[in-house]
């Protein structure tokens, strides 16, 4: 359970590491304000789903655990 908590953790860091790159992107003004808004939902989508598989792996975890 601590290595899916760990999971979530990088899933959450590599999140926080790609908005600080699309940041610093629409900073230097090399993409616009729509292409910050759009990498930034694309990104959280990404996190979402990788969140969700996580959770599922948890979830089976947890009920191959209860059949003992």
């Amino acid at each position: 359970m601590a290595k899916l908590e760990q999971g979530r953790v990088s899933v959450r860091n590599v999140r926080r590491d790609a908005n600080d790159k699309v940041k610093a992107l629409l900073k230097e003004k090399e993409i616009s304000e729509d292409d910050d808004r759009r990498s930034q939902d694309d990104i959280q989508k990404m996190t979402d789903a990788a969140i969700k598989k996580i959770d599922a792996a948890l979830a089976e975890k947890e009920a191959e655990l209860m059949q003992f």
